[in-house]
């Protein structure tokens, strides 16, 4: 059984995650979908509320799994007995930052690969930072995140107003 490990922010999520996680669940035997859990960081969406959407948006994959992950991503993949990391990529841009990331995550745990998924085209623009600032500005976003995306980006932006 091959399980894979796709980790990410993830937020929000948007259709060219789900496209990667749908095509990712044709070709592995499970995937787990991993929500990064960083201090360090400003998430706009808690843990919770990132599982809580992605928990709905893949419920028609049996094979996919939404866990959340604080530490590094390879001592998560060691622990479930993973040996591939998944990342899209939709530019060139994202290759030379994601195959740097792919070396260091080599060199920590040499029992792991990445491989690399490109986006479809449609999703080339998609980008969860110009989401949300569109979403702040009233811009449509209907086309880069499901409903129920869109629906709690605009919860936080009127909340925040």
């Amino acid at each position: 059984m091959t399980t894979a490990v796709l980790p990410g922010s993830f937020d929000p999520p948007t259709y060219g995650h789900l496209s990667i996680i749908k095509r990712a669940s044709r070709l592995f035997d499970s995937i787990d979908v991993l929500i990064a859990v960083n201090p360090g960081k400003n998430y706009m969406f808690t843990a919770e509320e990132r599982i809580e959407m992605l928990t709905a948006l893949v419920g028609d994959y049996p094979n996919v799994q939404i866990h959340t992950c604080d530490h590094l991503v390879v001592d998560y993949a060691k622990k479930i007995g993973a040996k591939v990391l998944l990342r899209g990529v939709r530019n060139t841009n994202d290759f030379g930052y994601e195959l740097d990331l792919s070396m260091m995550n080599h060199a920590l745990n040499n029992e792991v690969d990445t491989i690399f998924i490109p986006t479809e085209q449609q999703y080339v623009i998609v980008k969860s930072s110009s989401i949300k600032e569109l979403a702040q500005f009233g811009g449509d976003i209907s086309g880069m995140v499901p409903p129920i995306v869109a629906d709690a980006l605009h919860k936080k932006f009127s909340i925040r107003k």
